[in-house]
C-alpha cells in the first residue's frame, strides 16, 4: 500500500504504541484504534491506516485487518496544518482544577461534550476553544477530549490542555488506571449492598439509538455499592473499569433497575422532580502528566439534591 493518504500528511507526527490486550482479541484495527483515541473518528482513523500511519508489528496493515493478543500497535499522528474551525462559545462552566496540561471541568447537564450532527455549537469543546485556544491536539476533530460523558450527565470531565497531557491520559484510560466514580439513583430496591455487573455492551441491534447487553459486544465492568434505600427507590455508588457508550445507564437497566428518569433504558418516573436521568460523574482519580495524583470531586448539582430531599421527606 502507498504510504500517500488522503488528506492526511505524516511528515510531522507523535508516535502512540499500544499493545492488544486478550479482550480486543480479532477486533477490527480501525475500531481498536478509534475507542483508544476518544478524541478522534473512526473515519479518521481508517485515512490514517490507508495513508501508512498505522503499523502492526512493524507492517502496514489494512484497515480490516483483525489483530490478535499481544500485537504492537504504533499509531503515528500527524499535527494539525491548520488551526481549528470550532467556533468559540461563552458559556460559563465550573473549573474544578487547571494547571498548564489538564483542567477538569464539573459538567452541568444538558451539555454535549463535543460536535456532532444536531450539536455543532454550544458544546464543552466550543466552550474550550473560548476559554484556552492553544489547547488544539495532533489530529483531534474533538480537542483535548479523552472521555465523555452523556448529555444529560453531569459531573466531572478532565480534558488535555497539551499532547503530553493527552497522551498521558488516553495511556491511563488503556490501562484502566483511572478511578471513575458516579452516583446514581435507580427504580427498584437493589437487594445486594455490593455487587459486579460484568456484562458486553453494543450498540442495540433493534434500535440504533440505544445501547445494550450484547453477547458480541466490548467488555463492560461496572461495579455497584448501595448507599441508601428509599421507598421505590435505590441510591448508589457505581465504579466502572471501563467506559463504554452508556455504561451505567445500560448495566442498570441490564439488572431491571434503570437510572431513575432515563426515559431511553425505561427509566420513566412521575413522582419525583427529575428532567434528565438522576446520573451524575461525582469523581475522578488519576495522574497528571508529571507523575503527581490527582483525586477530585463534584458534589450533586440542585437538581438531584431536590429529588433526594423528596425521598428522604418519605421515610
Amino acid at each position: 500500500m502507498s504510504g500517500q493518504g488522503r488528506g492526511v500528511n505524516l511528515s510531522d507526527v507523535f508516535v502512540m504504541r499500544l499493545t492488544v490486550p486478550p479482550e480486543a482479541d480479532a477486533e477490527r484495527l480501525d475500531r481498536f484504534v478509534t475507542d483508544r483515541l476518544a478524541d478522534t473518528s473512526r473515519s479518521y482513523i481508517q485515512r490514517l491506516i490507508e495513508a501508512g500511519g498505522v503499523l502492526v508489528n512493524g507492517d502496514i496493515p489494512r484497515v480490516s485487518h483483525k489483530l490478535s493478543v499481544g500485537d504492537a500497535v504504533e499509531v503515528r499522528i500527524p499535527r494539525p496544518d491548520e488551526p481549528s474551525e470550532i467556533t468559540p462559545a461563552v458559556i460559563p462552566i465550573p473549573i474544578v482544577y487547571e494547571d498548564d496540561d489538564v483542567m477538569i471541568f464539573d459538567k452541568p447537564a444538558g451539555l454535549v461534550v463535543h460536535p456532532a450532527p444536531g450539536h455543532e455549537h454550544g458544546t464543552l469543546v466550543n466552550v474550550l476553544r473560548w476559554l484556552r485556544p492553544e489547547a488544539i491536539t495532533p489530529g483531534a476533530e474533538r480537542p483535548g477530549i479523552v472521555h465523555r460523558l452523556d448529555k444529560d450527565t453531569s459531573g466531572l470531565i478532565v480534558v488535555a490542555k497539551t499532547e503530553r497531557a493527552r497522551l498521558s491520559l488516553l495511556k491511563q484510560w488503556q490501562r484502566r488506571d483511572v478511578v471513575k466514580e458516579y452516583t446514581a439513583l435507580v427504580i427498584g430496591q437493589v437487594q445486594e449492598d455490593r455487587a459486579t455487573v460484568d456484562a458486553p455492551i453494543a450498540r442495540d441491534p433493534n434500535n440504533r439509538k440505544r445501547m445494550a447487553v450484547v453477547r458480541e459486544g466490548r467488555q463492560a465492568v461496572s461495579h455497584l455499592t448501595v448507599k441508601a434505600r428509599y421507598p421505590g427507590y435505590t441510591l448508589l455508588d457505581v465504579t466502572i473499569e471501563t467506559g463504554r457508550t452508556h455504561q451505567i445507564r445500560v448495566h442498570c437497566a441490564f439488572i431491571r433497575h434503570p437510572v431513575a428518569a432515563d426515559e431511553l433504558y425505561g427509566g420513566r418516573v412521575r413522582d419525583l422532580p427529575l428532567g434528565r436521568q438522576f446520573l451524575h460523574a461525582r469523581r475522578l482519580q488519576f495522574h497528571l502528566p508529571d507523575g503527581d495524583p490527582i483525586d477530585v470531586e463534584a458534589p450533586l448539582p440542585d437538581d438531584l439534591v431536590r429529588a433526594l430531599n423528596v425521598l428522604e421527606s418519605r421515610t
